[in-house]
């Protein structure tokens, strides 16, 4: 934010453009597109009733949770329950299942999108509702989700999604902040624009026909020669959306997750994410750019602004250690030792980063005005986990891997492609020019 506005205050006093602020001014822009967007955005009213397939696939949950997760879905009176286990067998939660009344299969074969489409073999619902098995209803969540039915052209819903309990530890209201400010701003917006580009999946619902026409693609598509497991709610949507349908959000029917307690697990299940969502940002980019531009906008902007970000600490370290030539640094009242400037040059730059994300997330901290005490905290962890692990989630966004955060799930198939290769390069050019560009 700091590198911006005195690039900004350059080409106001003389006449300079600096690409990174013509980059920033555009993500303000898009900021600004989202903000105007989501003030549109209402929920669906009117009631619809149609037969639903509540599809749970299941590695391994604690029992307490788990019978808690089936209670509350039996409480709403879904058409039918199906519970797919896979993988190793769980005598626990087959046990549960059974004293609660739940239709449960088994498959050796580990794997949510193997398990999604054993579960939807069986299913008879008009409409099919996908339930990760950590996941705990509130009231009206069914009914609420879905409404949006009712109009023809609507082929996949969302949910609103919290985190559990968040002020247990300062990862968790991390972790709730994101979903709040997902909630708040690029959810709605995409909403109204009937193309939201990732439809969460602890809860989801789709018009079960769409499943069972893309479900051999879903299995088998491969990205770069490689079959890739994770992210099977964005592709999913993806399907949805190829067949020519809208996908959208309704904000009023509510669920809760867990997130992880321990940096490590928070680490790689964002390091999932991010592999998940660029490798389908690179794979839908044709056909978004073709039907849904605003949706191709906003994810080019999503894969970009990490690796400006890295080149605009890139410029800090270059700035503190020049000696000659033009710096919009230059007129600031830095002292001249390398090591102070550079100390100094950060510090204000973080508070003008804080204050950035004050704007920008106003939304959330109306809501909830005691996270603003976190806020510093918050800035760490994007900058020292989330931007580290989205750049290496695009570098190796072609590669197999297991899932990552569960015992027993999906380890991972051994193919090998050379075409792996491309992310790196791509990844290689966009961290050239961003460097370059900020420098």
């Amino acid at each position: 934010m700091l590198a911006f506005l005195l690039e900004l205050r350059e080409f106001a006093l003389r006449g300079v453009v600096y690409p990174f602020a013509v980059f920033m001014g555009l993500v303000w822009l898009l900021w600004l597109i989202k903000v105007v967007l989501a003030r549109r955005y209402k929920p669906w009213k009117a009631p619809f009733e149609a037969t639903t397939s509540v599809i749970i696939p299941v590695v391994d949950e604690p029992e307490d949770l788990f019978r808690e997760v089936l209670g509350r879905i039996i409480e709403q009176r879904p058409t039918e329950i199906i519970v797919v286990i896979n993988g190793r067998r769980n005598e626990a939660l087959e046990w549960i299942c059974r004293d609660m009344g739940v239709h449960w299969l088994w498959t050796e074969i580990p794997g949510k999108r193997n398990a999604l489409k054993v579960g939807l073999e069986v299913s008879s619902g008009e409409i099919a509702v996908l339930v990760d098995s950590d996941t705990i209803w509130t009231g009206n969540t069914l009914s609420e989700l879905i409404k949006p039915f009712r109009d023809r052209r609507i082929g996949g819903v969302t949910t609103r999604q919290r985190i559990l309990q968040p002020s247990r530890t300062v990862l968790t209201r991390w972790a709730d902040w994101l979903e709040s400010v997902r909630c708040q701003y690029s959810m709605p917006a995409m909403s109204v624009l009937g193309t939201v580009g990732c439809l969460p999946g602890r809860t989801i619902a789709f018009r079960s026909h769409i499943l069972f026409d893309c479900m051999d693609a879903f299995l088998g598509e491969k990205f770069l020669g490689v079959f890739l497991e994770v992210s099977d709610d964005r592709t999913l949507t993806n399907y949805a959306l190829k067949a020519g349908y809208r996908t959208v959000y309704q904000s009023t029917s509510l669920v809760y997750t867990d997130a992880p307690l321990q940096l490590k697990k928070l680490a790689k299940q964002q390091y999932r994410w991010a592999r998940g969502s660029q490798y389908n940002t690179l794979r839908m980019m044709p056909w978004m750019l073709r039907n849904a531009r605003m949706l191709a906008v906003f994810y080019a902007a999503d894969v970009l602004v990490p690796f400006v970000l890295l080149g605009t600490f890139a410029s800090w370290v270059a700035a503190a250690f020049q000696t000659s030539g033009p710096s919009v640094y230059g007129e600031l009242p830095l002292p001249d030792d390398p090591t102070r400037y550079l100390v100094l040059l950060l510090l204000l730059a973080g508070v003008m980063s804080l204050f950035s994300l004050m704007v920008r997330f106003g939304r959330h901290f109306a809501y909830r005005p005691q996270d603003l005490l976190f806020l510093p905290t918050f800035m760490i962890i994007n900058t020292f986990l989330l931007l580290p692990v989205r750049l290496l989630g695009f570098f190796r966004c072609a590669h197999n891997a297991s899932w990552g955060t569960r015992k027993d799930s999906f380890a991972g198939e051994k193919t090998r492609s050379a075409l792996v290769l491309v992310p790196y390069v791509l990844g290689g050019m966009m961290l050239g020019g961003s460097v370059m560009m900020s420098v």
